[in-house]
């Protein structure tokens, strides 16, 4: 079985496309995925942010307040299923972050639709500083949204700019299995052009 660990800043389309990418190509495989969450806003904090990223700040501080309250209530098993809830609704939807829509992704998820109070709750802050922390401790250096770590190997990315599609995707994991488990290898880097963009469901 390959071990694959994903962290992930829910406003993030990056890790979107990575996410659904990745649940993809692991459908027929003996794969055992843990998702986790990061935060962009943790990450990004006394730094002058653009002004067409701070509503993806914003989104990343409420959603990541929503994610750690249902870690807290329920552990790790909640994040996968919420943030795929989450996840169609913010980036296929472009739905609002509101109570009544993270309520309704929290009841999808078979997670008391209650925790949805939490957008606004800072209390919930010092968990995600903690989540944080530790995508940044497995990486070993400072990184952005996602981190994937295979088998104990951890990198920044995939970065896509779509999801790929089935036969390129599983391809795409060979090829990721392959380089974590060459120990001399450290980073593949190439310039693209804007976030992914997604079709409405």
């Amino acid at each position: 079985m390959t071990a694959v660990r994903f962290y992930f800043d829910p406003a993030c389309p990056f890790a979107w496309a990575a996410s659904r990418w990745l649940v993809g190509a692991t459908a027929h495989r003996d794969v055992d995925i843990e998702w986790r969450q990061m935060s962009l806003a943790v990450l990004n904090e006394g730094t002058d942010v653009p002004e067409p990223q701070r509503h993806h700040m914003d989104v990343s501080r409420k959603l990541g307040r929503v994610l750690a309250s249902a870690h807290d209530h329920v552990g790790d098993a909640a994040l996968g299923p919420l943030y795929t809830a989450l996840g169609q609704r913010v980036h296929h939807q472009d739905e609002p972050v509101t109570t009544v829509m993270v309520a309704a992704a929290l009841t999808d998820s078979g997670l008391d639709p209650s925790m949805a109070t939490s957008i606004d709750d800072p209390t919930y802050d010092s968990s995600v500083r903690v989540a944080h922390q530790e995508s940044q401790d497995n990486l070993g250096d400072t990184g952005g949204s996602p981190i994937i770590c295979i088998d104990g190997h951890c990198f920044l990315g995939p970065v896509l700019t779509a999801i790929p599609a089935p036969a390129e995707g599983d391809k795409l994991f060979d090829a990721l299995v392959t380089v974590a488990a060459t120990d001399a290898f450290a980073q593949l880097q190439r310039p693209h052009s804007g976030p992914p963009t997604f079709p409405a469901h």
